[in-house]
């Protein structure tokens, strides 16, 4: 058996194990839900009434269910796409038309990408305007859910495309280290996102406005001082012109850093709550974890391209899937196609690191409002009012939860410090 006849039944077995791990998560989170359907736990048996609980269990179950479809409805279709020929006819078909020059690369990447987003329209317009509305969190528009899916895909035409074509030139003319000036020129480009994104991209989604003076800001400034952040801006996010969900997060760099308070979070939780929250956004700042997550972004891009210079260079690379050997429109497109099926099986480890990083800005958030209590309550108040899973099954939350289960991080929380732990008690 050859090289491309052993990648070809590489990357299928890759996808169906792909699927059959997620399909077995998804039913042992299933069980465990199930199994845990008559009553809430008993440490939370004072956060939600018995009508809640039901509704957080059909809500966890209406997820799973539509989870499990999306499993078999993704693999089938990147099977598709991969065995029927249509990626080198496409090709062939667009080079016949606007030739193989790099500008002429990055528009084909962008049109199969664009139309490989389509099959997964209908989903995504059910999870909204079906499930959510289910539930009572979907407070969008037909024409606002339209509308926003029209300006991603602008951004991506006026960012991507000149990005993608300074790829293209540079895997062609660059020469067997064009993966290492790629590498510089990605995180060079993000670097610029950073910047952009807070001041440009984030308004043409959602509507910003300063935090009102009052009783709030001033107590929030106040932390930021006390904890010696550099806080130049707290902001509020309508949220609540697309979801009832609730979130915080902090953006941008330098001057333009800041923290986002969405409204319906402000809404849900009292002052001491909102400070504890804002505390916790900080301690991802004070204890390095957004540049540990771009170190970890920057290696791994590297490591990807590494492997993708290699794979561009076997003949059986593009003979597996149709391509003649040596083009970078076919590289560039295999390799978005099928690097999910190989990072599929670090999310375990992602994750894990990030529930590590959770635990350790939920410290920081105790320590700085010095209690426990508040932080908890917020949680408690999130989990409750987003009817959040409470009983995931373990090995479904190790491989996929980025962030700990309430329970979880109530236990870490009250193990802390003694005066912490006094608090809690």
């Amino acid at each position: 058996m050859d090289f491309s006849s052993s990648l070809s039944w590489l990357v299928a077995g890759l996808i169906a194990a792909r699927g059959g791990a997620q399909w077995i998560l998804a039913r042992l989170n299933r069980r465990e839900i199930l199994a845990h359907s008559d009553r809430a736990p008993e440490a939370f048996r004072d956060l939600m009434t018995p009508e809640a609980h039901r509704q957080s269990v059909e809500y966890s179950l209406a997820k799973g269910r539509l989870h499990q479809f999306e499993i078999v409805y993704d693999g089938v279709i990147l099977l598709l796409v991969l065995a029927s020929g249509l990626l080198p006819a496409a090709l062939a078909q667009w080079q016949s038309a606007f030739g193989a020059s790099p500008p002429a690369t990055a528009g084909f990447l962008f049109a199969m990408g664009t139309a490989l987003t389509l099959p997964g329209l209908p989903l995504d317009w059910f999870a909204q305007f079906r499930l959510e509305e289910r539930f009572g969190f979907n407070t969008t528009t037909a024409r606002l859910w339209w509308l926003d899916r029209l300006k991603g895909l602008g951004l991506a035409l006026g960012l991507g495309v000149p990005l993608l074509t300074l790829v293209a030139w540079l895997f062609e003319r660059a020469g067997n280290g064009w993966w290492l000036w790629t590498w510089a020129c990605l995180v060079s480009f993000q670097g610029v996102m950073l910047v952009l994104t807070p001041v440009l991209i984030l308004p043409l989604f959602n509507k910003f406005t300063p935090l009102p003076e009052g009783r709030l800001k001033d107590r929030l400034l106040e932390l930021a001082r006390q904890t010696r952040f550099p806080l130049h801006s707290i902001q509020v996010m309508d949220g609540s012109r697309r979801s009832r969900h609730s979130n915080a997060f902090f953006t941008g760099i330098g001057r333009l850093r800041k923290i986002v308070l969405f409204d319906t979070l402000i809404a849900q939780l009292d002052e001491a709550e909102l400070a504890a929250v804002l505390a916790h956004e900080i301690g991802h700042y004070k204890r390095g974890h957004v540049l540990k997550f771009m170190a970890f972004y920057a290696g791994s891009l590297l490591a990807g391209l590494w492997v993708l210079s290699w794979l561009a260079r076997q003949e059986g690379f593009y003979r597996a899937f149709g391509f003649e050997p040596g083009s970078p429109p076919a590289a560039l497109l295999l390799f978005g196609l099928l690097s999910g099926l190989a990072t599929f099986w670090t999310t375990p480890v992602i994750n894990a690191w990030s529930r590590r990083f959770e635990y350790e800005a939920d410290a920081f958030a105790a320590g700085a409002v010095g209690s426990v209590k508040p932080l908890i309550g917020a949680l408690r108040k999130l989990n409750r009012d987003n009817l959040s899973n409470l009983t995931p099954h373990p090995l479904y939350s190790w491989f996929h939860y980025s962030h700990p289960t309430l329970l979880e991080r109530e236990r870490a929380l009250t193990a802390g410090p003694p005066q912490l732990k006094a608090e809690a008690g």
